[in-house]
């Protein structure tokens, strides 16, 4: 029998001691490098893109530089998801390495205990990671001519509560006796390929953001359930009654789309213990990313999220959260 990836040595190609050891320069070096790969790290101004700049650190301050035409100063984290960042560098770089390092998720309360800084911190910076990892499948669509996707549904959030005694207790499926916080995750995974999820009310209300993700002509596999039934007019489209069988022939099955709902299931029960309200939607596009790059070592891991943080614009979700200012547009 193969040796499962993670437990090669090709799975291991960063080590956490490495990073915690690094000098706040060290730090500040690797991300200036990742932000600026295609001048080899030499920066360039994020507010006119002028090459020109020089140095203007500030006494006992992070590296900043000024750039010649526009005379405006910046930083290696100016305009990105880590702006106005308070910690330093080598503080992200850890949380980033230990972030990736877990397989199925990373709570906020043990990422705060790893990192010695407050709940709250732990849980904003490990949402601008995710932020960081839903970047990339902005715009995505996947399938194509030949190409075989399969698309599911599972619903989050939205527990009521049975009373205590038996006459009491009321059929918790019907409607009128939910909260109306239940919500369903449907994802389009293509074989061989990319994983895109999606939050909505009802599995119905997906179809026409399936029908704008999954390129025409692709081959579609979904289950028996009667909300995929109008996708018949637009995909060639095989089911399968997992009540009977969970796979059959031909390759009809959907089982993709169940691996992902079962890495996001086990985030839920054995990490987070509460996956559902506003912030659902990311933890299905972390579930999403680390489905996707299972296969990639650590050390390409934290490379790719912070490629992705450097490149991602300052958060739309965290910027003043907690000193509740407005949004940034």
């Amino acid at each position: 029998m193969s040796q499962h990836f993670l437990l090669s040595t090709k799975a291991r190609t960063l080590s956490l001691s490495d990073v915690i050891r690094m000098t706040d320069e060290e730090a500040e070096d690797r991300f200036t490098r990742i932000r600026w790969a295609a001048t080899d790290g030499k920066p360039v101004c994020v507010h006119c893109d002028c090459p020109t700049v020089y140095e203007a650190r500030r006494p006992n301050g992070a590296s900043r530089w000024r750039c010649k035409a526009c005379r405006k100063d910046f930083s290696v984290t100016s305009g990105t998801l880590f702006a106005f960042h308070k910690l330093p560098l080598r503080v992200y770089l850890s949380a980033i390495a230990i972030f990736v390092n877990e397989v199925k998720g990373k709570s906020a309360l043990a990422l705060s205990r790893d990192l010695d800084v407050q709940y709250k911190t732990a849980f904003v910076l490990a949402h601008k990671l995710r932020e960081a990892m839903a970047s990339e499948l902005k715009g995505m669509t996947v399938g194509g001519p030949d190409r075989t996707v399969e698309t599911d549904g599972a619903y989050f959030g939205g527990y009521v509560k049975p009373a205590n005694h038996k006459e009491n207790r009321r059929d918790r499926r019907l409607s009128r006796n939910q909260n109306g916080k239940r919500r369903v995750v449907v994802v389009v995974r293509e074989r061989e390929g990319r994983t895109l999820p999606a939050v909505f009310k009802s599995e119905g209300a997906a179809l026409g953001w399936i029908a704008s993700r999954v390129i025409k002509g692709s081959r579609l596999m979904a289950d028996e359930a009667a909300s995929w039934n109008d996708l018949h007019g637009k995909y060639a489209m095989e089911r399968i009654d997992h009540g009977s069988v969970y796979s059959l022939p031909g390759g009809v099955y959907t089982n993709g789309a169940e691996g992902f709902f079962s890495r996001i299931r086990r985030a839920e029960i054995g990490h987070h213990h509460h996956v559902a309200g506003a912030y659902l939607i990311r933890y299905a596009q972390e579930s999403a990313w680390r489905e996707d790059h299972r296969r990639a070592a650590n050390g390409t891991q934290v490379r790719a999220v912070a490629g992705l943080a450097m490149a991602a614009p300052i958060s739309v979700d965290w910027c003043g959260y907690w000193q509740r200012a407005q949004k940034v547009a």
